[in-house]
């Protein structure tokens, strides 16, 4: 089973190249950040001509997630189920897909260090760890993914010296990601690639991609038993280039079990 995350910044400006992405590499799953648009917006009925299902949880102009799934599609959950208030904003969706619970994530960016958003994100993963202590377990199949805007380790930014003091890479952002994987989350592209200089994003700004100036904020995050089963991590560079990409590019995982079509 073939299972991708991809930030598009927009499923409205990148609607063309998420059709062409689609048909040449056909994952099984594919789950998107930032579609900035609502659900009545969202062309769930051209993605089912291409033979998926989906589900998206989508407000207007920022944030929205969805899960695109050829393998089926059952008990979406929107959001956090723990016990507090709903997040005002449209960041998880949750679907089971073949056999394989998925979580579409946009984390919070968290702004700057002062800023209250700061504190949001990290409310934000904590709330993630505990909806993963409430309903899941770490020997079910089950896979979380998308935009953390977390770069887990220095290895993981083109300088680091170039975000001291800023977001991204503050231990307390860092130590929030290490609690949610701690549950029971492996991050498979970096046990099975541990060298630097993988990447997924590169901003607009000063060439940062013909530069090599990126960092690696979108993963995916396999609970033990679906890592035990992960036999390809691939980040896709040819996302980032050509007409109007997004500044993310799909980083995918294959998995060896039931369900892929």
């Amino acid at each position: 089973m073939l299972i991708a995350t991809w930030n598009v910044n927009s499923l409205n400006a990148r609607m063309p190249r998420v059709e062409e992405w689609l048909a040449a590499v056909q994952p099984d799953v594919l789950c998107l950040q930032e579609t900035k648009m609502t659900d009545a917006q969202f062309p769930a009925l051209e993605f089912s001509g291409m033979g998926y299902e989906s589900a998206h949880h989508g407000q207007p102009r920022w944030n929205g997630v969805a899960i695109l799934s050829r393998v089926g599609l059952e008990d979406v959950v929107y959001g956090f189920d723990d016990g507090r208030e709903p997040d005002p904003d449209a960041r998880v969706v949750w679907a089971t897909c073949g056999g394989v619970r998925v979580a579409s994530v946009y984390v919070p960016n968290g702004r700057e260090l002062t800023d209250p958003h700061y504190e949001y994100k990290l409310d934000w993963l904590g709330r993630l760890r505990n909806h993963l202590d409430a309903h899941h377990t770490p020997d079910e199949y089950l896979v979380v993914l998308g935009d953390w805007n977390v770069i887990p380790t220095d290895d993981d930014v083109w300088n680091p010296a170039a975000f001291e003091g800023l977001t991204h890479v503050s231990q307390p952002e860092r130590d929030a990601v290490q609690h949610v994987k701690d549950w029971g989350l492996v991050d498979t592209l970096r046990e099975r690639y541990p060298e630097p200089g993988i990447y997924s994003y590169w901003d607009f700004r000063n060439l940062d991609f013909p530069k090599g100036r990126g960092i690696r904020i979108d993963y995916l995050l396999s609970s033990r038993a679906l890592a035990e089963r992960c036999s390809v991590d691939l980040v896709d560079r040819n996302g980032r280039k050509g007409d109007k990409p997004s500044d993310h590019t799909p980083v995918m995982a294959v998995y060896d079990v039931e369900g892929a079509a």
